[in-house]
C-alpha cells in the first residue's frame, strides 16, 4: 500500500507551483502595493478585497475571515481535498513524479476520490470527442452544422457524442481501469439490471468544466425523436458536480471576464459558443438551473466588484425568459457590478442571432443598454393600466416593494424617481417618500441594521464652522459591510477612515470634529463610532498601537472589528500620503455631507410647498444659504477651511 508523500517532493511542488498562478485560477488578482496582491475572498463573502497574496512568500492570507496558508492550504479548502490529494493534483500540474516512504509510487487505483472522478470526467470526454467523427455521429454533426457551427468550433468547445448503445462508454473507461463504484459515484454510468449502464446515449455532449479548467460533469442534447428523455440532460449531482455552482464556458471566459471586468450571462451551451465565436469571449451559461447566488459568488470573483464592471444578462424574449430576467432582478443587489439585460429583436437567442443576421448583431446584442432593474420594473408597471388611479396605485405599491430592496440608499432614491416617471405620478417625492417607508418598515420588520441607507446629516447637518456631532449612541449590529463599491462617497470615506487609523496625524484634530453621520454607509459609520469611543483619532499621535487597540476594543462585535483590522492593514489609493492627500479627503467627506443636508432642506421645501410657516421657511432659507456659503468655502480653500 503507497504511504506518506515522501517531503521533498511536497517541497518541490510547493516550489514550482506559484501561489498567485493557482489562485488567480479561481478568482482575480491585483496589485495590492508591496509586492502583494489582493481579491476577492473565495471562502467568505465580502464587497471589499480582504483576501491578499504574497508571491514572494508562498502564502495567502484573508484579513475579513482569517483564513490563511501556503499553496497546499489554499487548495485544500478551495475544493475541499486532503492532503495527499491535493499534493498529488499540483504535482501533475507542475510534471513532478511523486514518491511514497512506504514503497514505490502511487498506483492510480490509491489516488483520492476527486482526482479519480476527474481523470474519468477527461477519459470520457476524450471518448466522446473521437464518437463525434463517427458515422454514427452523422446526426450530432448536421445539428451543430444547422446553427452555425464547424468541426473547428465544435473541436474548441470540446463538444462530442455518446453512442446510442447501452455501455460503449462504460465499457471503455472498465478498460481504463476505473471501477465500477467510481462510474456511478462519478454520474457517467448509472445502475442497470445487469450491471453499470451508460446515462447519457444517442446525444450531443458538452463537457462542464469548473473554474480551474477540471471537467466535473456533462450537458447532453436530445437528437433523436425516439428519445423519450428531456430535451437537456445534465449530470446528476455528485461529489465534483454541484449545479448550482458552475457555470458553462468559465474556463474558457474566465480570464476574458477578469480583464474586461464584463461578463455575459446566456441560457444554453449553443448560445455560449455563438457569443465566443462572434468575438464575445466573457459569456457563460448556468448548467440546467436558474442563475443564483452561489454563481454571483463565481463572477464576483473575477470582476473584482470594481466601478466599471458589468454583467449583462440575455434571456428570451418570451414569458419564461421574463420571468428568469425578474429571478435574476431578485438578486442584483448581491453585485457590486451593473447588470443590464439584452433581450434581440424577434426574441432571437444568440445562437439564432448569430446564424441569422451575422457575428456583427451577437456583438451589438450585448453592448449594455438596459439597466436590470429599468426592466424589471417595465414589466411590473406593464400588467396594470396606468390610465386609471386605482391601476397607477397597483403598480406603484408592487413596484416600490422592489425598489425598497434596494440597499444603498442613493441608488434607491435614484431607481424611485425613474419609477415615478414609469408610473406616470408627478410628484416624484412622494414616491421617494413611499419606497424608503417601505424600506424602513422592511429593516424594523426584519431587524436588518445593515442597509446601505444613507446615514447622512438630518437635521443636524455641518454648518459654517464645525459640524454638530450627533450623540454617541451603541454601535449598529450589522450583518457585513453592505457598501457599495461604486461609490465615490463610499471610497473616500474609507480612505479616510484608513488615515484615521494608519496615520492619525494627518487628519488630526479635523477628523475628531466629524460627526458619525458625515459616514453614510453603516459599516464606516460603526468604525466612526469606535473611533471616537477610543478617544479621537489623536489618541494614535502619541501611541498608535494603544490607539488601535482601543478601537477594537470598542467594537461591539467582530463584524465591525474585522473590519477595523481591515482598514488598519489596508494600502493606500495614493502613491503619495501626506497632508494634501489627507486634506483631500476630509473635504471630500465634509463637501457630500454638506451637500445632502443641502438637499434634504430644499427637498422639504419643495414637498411642503404653501404649507410652511413664514418663520420656519426663513429658518429653512437661511439654513441653506449659511451651508451654501460654507460649501463654496470648503471648494475655494480646501483643508483650510475645516
Amino acid at each position: 500500500m503507497a504511504g506518506r508523500i515522501n517531503d521533498d517532493d511536497v517541497k518541490a511542488v510547493r516550489d514550482a507551483v506559484p501561489i498567485d498562478a493557482v489562485v488567480s485560477e479561481y478568482l482575480q488578482l491585483r496589485n495590492a502595493g508591496g509586492g502583494n496582491l489582493k481579491g476577492l475572498c473565495p471562502f467568505h463573502d465580502e464587497k471589499s478585497p480582504s483576501f491578499q497574496v504574497s508571491p514572494s512568500k508562498g502564502l495567502f492570507h484573508c484579513f475579513g475571515c482569517q483564513e490563511g496558508g501556503d499553496t497546499i492550504a489554499f487548495v485544500m479548502k478551495i475544493d475541499h481535498l486532503s492532503f495527499s490529494e491535493t499534493v498529488e493534483r499540483l504535482a501533475a500540474k507542475a510534471g513532478i513524479t511523486l514518491r511514497y516512504e512506504e514503497g514505490g509510487y502511487n498506483p492510480s487505483h490509491q489516488r483520492g476520490e476527486r482526482i479519480r472522478l476527474i481523470e474519468a470526467h477527461q477519459a470520457a470526454a476524450e471518448f466522446y470527442v473521437r464518437a463525434l467523427e463517427s458515422p454514427e455521429a452523422e446526426i450530432g454533426r448536421k445539428f451543430l452544422a444547422e446553427r452555425g457551427f464547424d468541426q473547428e468550433a465544435a473541436t474548441h468547445f470540446r463538444v462530442g457524442y455518446s453512442p446510442a448503445g447501452w455501455d460503449h462508454l462504460t465499457r471503455y473507461l472498465r478498460g481504463k481501469g476505473f471501477s465500477d463504484k467510481e462510474l456511478i459515484t462519478s454520474g457517467l454510468s448509472q445502475d442497470g439490471r445487469r450491471g453499470p449502464i451508460d446515462r447519457f446515449r444517442g446525444r450531443l455532449m458538452w463537457p462542464i468544466s469548473d473554474t480551474a479548467g477540471d471537467i466535473v460533469g456533462f450537458g447532453a442534447r436530445k437528437l433523436r425523436d425516439d428519445d423519450n428523455g428531456p430535451k437537456y440532460l445534465n449530470t446528476p449531482e455528485t461529489p465534483i458536480y454541484k449545479k448550482s455552482q458552475v457555470l458553462y464556458g468559465i474556463d474558457l471566459a474566465k480570464k476574458d471576464i477578469a480583464k474586461a471586468s464584463r461578463a455575459v450571462v446566456v441560457e444554453g451551451y449553443t448560445d455560449v459558443m455563438a457569443c465566443h465565436l462572434a468575438g464575445v469571449t466573457t459569456a457563460i451559461a448556468t448548467c440546467g438551473t436558474a442563475f443564483g447566488n452561489d454563481h454571483i459568488k463565481i463572477l464576483r470573483r473575477l470582476l473584482m466588484d470594481n466601478g466599471s464592471a458589468r454583467v449583462i444578462f440575455t434571456f428570451d424574449g418570451d414569458s419564461a425568459g421574463q420571468k428568469a430576467a425578474l429571478r435574476a432582478f431578485e438578486d442584483d443587489q448581491k453585485f457590486a457590478a451593473e447588470t443590464y439585460i439584452a433581450i434581440a429583436p424577434d426574441g432571437m437567442d444568440p445562437c439564432d442571432l448569430r446564424l441569422v443576421k451575422g457575428d456583427d448583431a451577437v456583438r451589438d446584442l450585448v453592448e449594455p443598454r438596459t439597466p436590470l432593474f429599468e426592466f424589471a420594473l417595465r414589466q411590473i408597471v406593464g400588467r396594470y393600466d396606468l390610465e386609471t388611479p386605482a391601476g397607477r396605485a397597483a403598480a406603484l405599491d408592487e413596484a416600490a416593494a422592489v425598489v425598497a430592496k434596494i440597499k444603498t440608499s442613493s441608488v434607491q432614491r435614484e431607481v424611485a424617481v425613474q419609477l415615478a416617471g414609469l408610473v406616470g405620478i408627478l410628484d416624484q417625492e412622494f414616491v421617494v417618500h413611499r419606497v424608503a417607508q417601505l424600506a424602513r418598515w422592511a429593516r424594523d420588520k426584519g431587524g436588518d441594521q445593515g442597509g446601505g441607507g444613507r446615514g447622512g446629516p438630518q437635521g443636524r447637518g455641518p454648518r459654517a464652522g464645525a459640524p454638530q456631532q450627533t450623540a454617541p449612541a451603541p454601535a449598529p449590529a450589522f450583518t457585513g459591510p453592505a457598501l457599495n463599491l461604486r461609490s465615490p462617497a463610499h471610497r473616500t470615506e474609507r480612505e479616510l477612515l484608513k488615515l484615521a487609523l494608519q496615520k492619525p496625524a494627518l487628519v488630526s484634530p479635523a477628523f475628531d470634529a466629524y460627526g458619525v453621520d458625515e459616514f453614510t454607509a453603516p459599516p464606516y459609520a460603526a468604525v466612526r463610532r469606535c473611533i471616537e469611543e477610543a478617544g479621537g483619532a489623536e489618541q494614535g499621535i502619541a501611541d498608535d498601537r494603544a490607539y488601535l487597540g482601543a478601537v477594537l476594543d470598542a467594537a461591539p462585535d467582530n463584524t465591525v472589528r474585522n473590519l477595523v483590522t481591515e482598514l488598519a492593514v489596508e494600502v493606500f489609493h495614493g502613491r503619495t500620503i501626506d497632508e494634501t492627500y489627507a486634506g483631500m479627503h476630509l473635504v471630500h467627506v465634509r463637501l457630500r455631507a454638506v451637500d445632502r443636508r443641502i438637499a434634504d432642506v430644499q427637498s422639504s421645501l419643495a414637498r411642503l410647498g404653501n404649507h410652511v410657516a413664514p418663520q420656519d421657511l426663513a429658518a429653512a432659507q437661511n439654513e441653506v444659504w449659511v451651508l451654501q456659503q460654507y460649501a463654496q468655502t470648503l471648494r475655494a480653500h480646501g483643508a483650510a477651511a475645516l
